[in-house]
Formats: C-alpha cells, sequence, structure tokens
C-alpha cells in the first residue's frame, strides 16, 4: 500500500506549496526572471540529489541515457510554470485555477490516451467527464 501511497502524498505536497509560491510570486518581477531562479534552484537540487543516489555508478553516463522527452519536457514545464503565474496574475482565485485546470487535463488526458495509447473509455469515465463539466460550471460561476 504504501509504495502506491507515498508518491501521491508527495504531489498533494508539493502542489500545496507549488500554488502557494505561485500565488506569492510578485507581481512587478518578470516571470522569466523569477523562472530563471526557480530552475537554477531546481537544478541544483537535482544534481546533487541525482550524485547521492547514484551510489557507485559512473554518473556521466546517466545524462548521455536521455532522450528528446528530456528536452521536451523542459519546455513544457516553463509553459505549466508560466501558465500558473499568469493565471494568478490575472485574477485567477487558488481555490479555483488548480481545480479547473487539472478537471480539464483530466479530460484532455482521456482523449490523448484512447488517441494515441488505444486505451478504452469506459463509461465510467463518460461519466465523470460529465460529472466534471457540471462541477467546473459550479466552481467558476
Amino acid at each position: 500500500m504504501w509504495p502506491m501511497l507515498y508518491p501521491i502524498l508527495i504531489i498533494i505536497g508539493s502542489n500545496i506549496l507549488y500554488n502557494v509560491c505561485t500565488k506569492s510570486t510578485p507581481g512587478e518581477v518578470n516571470a522569466f526572471a523569477a523562472l530563471s531562479v526557480t530552475y537554477l534552484i531546481a537544478a541544483i537540487v537535482c544534481f546533487v540529489t541525482f550524485v547521492i543516489t547514484a551510489k557507485g555508478r559512473n554518473n556521466f553516463t546517466e545524462f548521455g541515457k536521455t532522450n528528446w522527452t528530456t528536452f521536451v519536457l523542459g519546455v513544457v514545464i516553463v509553459g505549466l510554470e508560466l501558465g500558473y503565474i499568469l493565471a494568478y496574475r490575472n485574477g485567477w482565485a487558488m481555490n479555483t485555477v488548480s481545480v479547473t485546470a487539472n478537471i480539464a487535463l483530466a479530460v484532455a488526458l482521456i482523449i490523448v490516451a484512447a488517441v494515441f495509447y488505444k486505451e478504452t473509455i469506459t463509461l465510467k469515465q463518460i461519466a465523470g467527464i460529465v460529472l466534471c463539466g457540471g462541477g467546473l460550471v459550479l466552481i467558476n460561476l
């Protein structure tokens, strides 16, 4: 049970802090300046953690194992962060922006999974999409 639970707890805790920090980013700072500092700190944390966890292995060969997804993910993450910063700066409330984005994301991923990964869309998922649509309307009234 724990291997299934702790990643979700990390996601939840990180997302709470993520939204607090993103909403608290000063409005007068250029978003890309803030993101540059953010990613510098993230890169340092990742590199130090990588060195610590890659015990006894040739650390630098690991970088050669990456592919295009690593580079695209870097660009995509900037878009994700920028989107949240801009959403908060443009008046979205913390209690609706994440829920709205995540529900819309979940619906979109159901479609992406069906089209690109041949996963089936079940009646439960369709019912969930309808309920989520209703929830989005109610949350954003």
